[in-house]
């Protein structure tokens, strides 16, 4: 399992951290943003896979943004899974 930190664009949050187990994402936590929205997206997400993260949230917007909490997660995991593949 390898502890992946990183930097979202266009977000709230300035970090998004997990593990990756294979491709599985586990220890979902973003630094800064909705603190209530965020910590029940990671207990919604925990122990999903890279494609199901992907699946549900990419391409997900935020108002006006072209991006998304969620989208930049989905866009992180896959960043990391290819990366270590």
């Amino acid at each position: 399992m390898k502890t992946i930190h990183y930097q979202p664009q266009g977000v709230c949050p300035a970090q998004i951290s997990f593990d990756l187990d294979g491709d599985v994402v586990r220890n979902v936590k973003f630094h800064g943003g909705c603190p209530g929205n965020l910590k029940a997206i990671s207990k919604v997400v925990e122990g999903w896979t890279v494609g199901q993260i992907e699946e549900m949230f990419r391409g997900n917007t935020c108002g006006m943004r072209p991006t998304s909490c969620v989208d930049q997660l989905s866009r992180a995991v896959r960043a990391a899974y290819e990366e270590n593949a």
